[in-house]
């Protein structure tokens, strides 16, 4: 048989997580126990095993359920390999060592079950709720994958104050600090996912990830080949 298949031969790595191509992951279940969005799996080879994670105890059952940040998380584990993907979005890779991230809920694929999750309010919202207004923190050692509707840009929030409209700021470093800054003049300019005049401001030293999207993680939220992930390759904790 001919065909022109050959391109879309599966990736190898040594690593555990390992892009197919930039909306396909292979996670190497030998090695480490994962933690995906449910619905994330779309193949899997070998022996593997499926359970609902829970939320991790009583305290971040309250806040998901307050704040409605945060998916559903499925536990994976075994001999085998499972095939990620979010709706043919872009999947991006980070290695955190002994470091800190914040994540979008929604743009959260999987991440190593070793590492530390929570769910934490933006500073300054006050009584504000809302998507976007509430992330999930990662912290500790392993793999997360994230993804972004779209090819993101990397911002440098040290050379000038940072704003982005919720929905879009995907992730940033554990060292910016996040905050709300509100002007009417915006209302019919930018966003529209976060009430359209209501934005979040990053500030010092770190990294800003932003999709040039809203509309997907809507619905994501409703819905349920190389080891360094591309953009974020070079990006340290």
């Amino acid at each position: 048989m001919q065909s022109t298949l050959g391109e879309f031969q599966e990736t190898k790595s040594e690593q555990p997580f390992a892009l197919q191509n930039s909306k396909l992951l292979k996670v190497s279940l030998d090695q480490i126990t994962i933690q995906a969005k449910a619905g994330a799996m779309v193949a899997y080879q070998g022996d593997v095993a499926f359970e609902h994670a829970g939320s991790g105890g009583l305290s971040r059952m309250m806040k998901k359920a307050m704040s409605g940040e945060g998916t559903t998380l499925m536990k994976m584990s075994g001999t085998g390999e499972v095939f990620l993907a979010d709706t043919a979005q872009d999947i991006h890779l980070i290695f955190l060592e002994n470091d800190a991230i914040t994540v979008n809920g929604a743009n959260l694929l999987a991440f190593d079950s070793g590492i530390e999750w929570d769910i934490k309010r933006v500073e300054g919202v006050s009584g504000m709720m809302g998507g976007g207004l509430y992330n999930t923190a990662l912290s500790g050692t392993g793999w997360v994958a994230i993804v972004s509707d779209g090819p993101p840009v990397l911002l440098n929030t040290g050379e000038a104050p940072t704003f982005a409209d919720p929905q879009a700021a995907i992730t940033w470093s554990s060292s910016v600090q996040t905050g709300i800054k509100t002007d009417i003049k915006l209302k019919n300019l930018i966003g529209r996912g976060s009430g359209e005049t209501v934005q979040m401001s990053f500030s010092g030293q770190g990294w800003l990830l932003v999709q040039p999207s809203e509309g997907r993680v809507q619905a994501a939220q409703a819905g349920g080949g190389s080891s360094g992930g591309g953009l974020l390759s070079q990006l340290g904790g």
